[in-house]
């Protein structure tokens, strides 16, 4: 069974750019938090804390998002190595007017970490598998 979770944001007036859309800084970071809500769900019943991200791949901008729309994020984990966590986010956005529209796609790395003897954060062997 695949591991998911699902966030959601509303677009509030301090998101916009100066084009009047979603800013895709805040986009990418809305989608950075769903990333790490799918890990955590991934890493239930190990040691580690949560995972962090290593590396933002292949975002991919599709339609414009406006103030007032709900974004909804729903991340799935497609692979898993020895510490490391990846996860597609895809960014639904939706309107009173409109039904639902994929947004933007994005595949996330994450690096599961727990804390060692000193209070440091550190790289966690899960032992977890797709």
């Amino acid at each position: 069974m695949p591991i998911t979770a699902t966030y959601s944001q509303l677009v509030m007036p301090d998101h916009i750019n100066n084009v009047g859309t979603l800013f895709g800084g805040q986009l990418v970071s809305w989608m950075d938090l769903a990333a790490a809500k799918t890990c955590y769900r991934f890493l239930k019943g190990t040691k580690a804390w949560g995972a962090v991200t290593k590396v933002i791949q292949e975002v991919e901008f599709n339609e414009p998002i406006e103030a007032g729309e709900w974004v909804t994020f729903n991340g799935t984990v497609t692979n898993a190595g020895k510490t490391s966590i990846t996860v597609k986010i895809d960014a639904f956005a939706e309107s009173r007017q409109e039904e639902k529209r994929l947004a933007c796609t994005a595949r996330i790395v994450m690096v599961a970490v727990c804390e060692d003897d000193q209070g440091n954060f550190i790289k966690f062997e899960h032992g977890k598998t797709v």
